[in-house]
């Protein structure tokens, strides 16, 4: 099944990626694969067991199906201060 998302990069991955913000159709069967393709497509810098995702604002399991219409956001490690 293919969906048609939008995903949002934040802080380092904005930086690799080059943008904040794309639109993909994507057949992925849960959210850890859509980030390998993303990370193969970008060169994402971190693996995904080192990053939370949210889809609409609400954070998400790696093992959820991207669903059609959804915002999915890949957030990064923060270091602090």
């Amino acid at each position: 099944m293919r969906a048609d998302v939008t995903i949002l990069y934040f802080a380092a991955l904005r930086d690799a990626a080059g943008i904040s913000t794309e639109r993909v159709e994507t057949s992925a069967a849960d959210l850890r694969s859509l980030y390998n393709e993303l990370q193969a497509r970008h060169a994402l810098p971190f693996p995904a067991r080192q990053l939370r995702v949210a889809v609409d604002g609400e954070f998400a399991r790696w093992e959820d199906v991207p669903r059609d219409g959804t915002e999915i956001a890949f957030i990064p490690p923060v270091s602090g201060g």
